[in-house]
């Protein structure tokens, strides 16, 4: 995690999966550490807006006894001459491991099975698409754009016994697969839901960030972890790249149910046309 903090912070940091909470303390040490290194763990706590506890479980992660241990190995950073790095230096990383997150999946693109899991999508009806928590948001947009050219799209984003029902229902009405967006912090109902999905014949496919999700077919793409919560500009693009894929194969219905939706669009007024009011 060395994008956008104190260099040497940086090297503490870079590798490390730190919740919400922990990030916030690393965001308040990076740029206010020629303070933070003479206060007392209460004191940093309250500074950061969490709890006592929190500072010295953040301690415990970047591999120290406590918080005093981790106060004394960053004090040469500042007692050394380091330079604090701004809160635009901070944005500017979190964007810059963005750009090349998304430098990745072009890379990648061949890699992945786009074509052959379009083609199985496009064909299988309905077509379940699975995301809780976090994980909704993209997997609301994928079934968004899914709707344009599938003629049955499930969206499923409750958990719970909704959420087997859901895939129990597509599958009894001829679902083959079920995609899913599974990102940190995986929930667990989600995993269990795609393994109850796996007992019911569905084939599964996950938009992840991990390539060792446990799914037939797992298209991975790495999250930035840079701000106090996760952004998810590589899932995004591999999820529109998989929707361009189903797209693509069957082109004859997909023509016909973009120009469809187009006629229905203009004649509702659905959307501006001129300068907005």
């Amino acid at each position: 995690m060395a994008d956008g903090y104190h260099g040497g912070l940086g090297l503490l940091l870079d590798g490390r999966r730190l919740s919400p909470v922990q990030r916030r303390i690393a965001h308040y040490l990076s740029e206010h550490l020629d303070e933070a290194i003479f206060l007392s763990s209460v004191e940093l706590a309250e500074r950061a807006g969490v709890s006592q506890p929190s500072v010295t479980r953040f301690a415990m992660v970047l591999g120290f006894a406590g918080y005093p241990e981790l106060r004394q190995a960053l004090r040469p950073l500042v007692l050394g001459g380091g330079a604090l790095e701004p809160q635009e230096s901070l944005l500017r990383g979190a964007i810059d491991r963005e750009m090349r997150n998304l430098a990745v999946v072009r890379e990648r693109l061949q890699a992945f099975p786009l074509k052959e899991l379009g083609e199985h999508l496009a064909a299988t009806e309905p077509l379940p698409v699975v995301g809780l928590r976090v994980s909704c948001g993209l997997a609301t947009t994928f079934a968004y754009y899914a709707r344009r050219i599938h003629p049955d799209v499930r969206l499923l984003t409750h958990g719970g016994s909704e959420l087997v029902d859901g895939l129990h229902a597509a599958r009894r009405a001829g679902a083959e697969w079920v995609v899913a967006v599974v990102l940190p912090r995986y929930p667990r109902e989600a995993v269990e839901a795609l393994e109850y999905a796996g007992k019911l014949g569905l084939r599964v496919a996950v938009i992840t960030d991990r390539p060792d999700f446990p799914a037939e077919i797992v298209l991975d793409a790495p999250v930035s972890d840079r701000l106090v919560f996760d952004s998810h500009a590589a899932p995004l693009a591999l999820a529109m790249a998989l929707v361009e894929a189903m797209a693509d194969a069957v082109p004859l219905r997909t023509r016909a149910r973009l120009e469809e939706y187009e006629r229905m669009t203009d004649e509702a007024g659905t959307f501006l046309t001129g300068d907005l009011p």
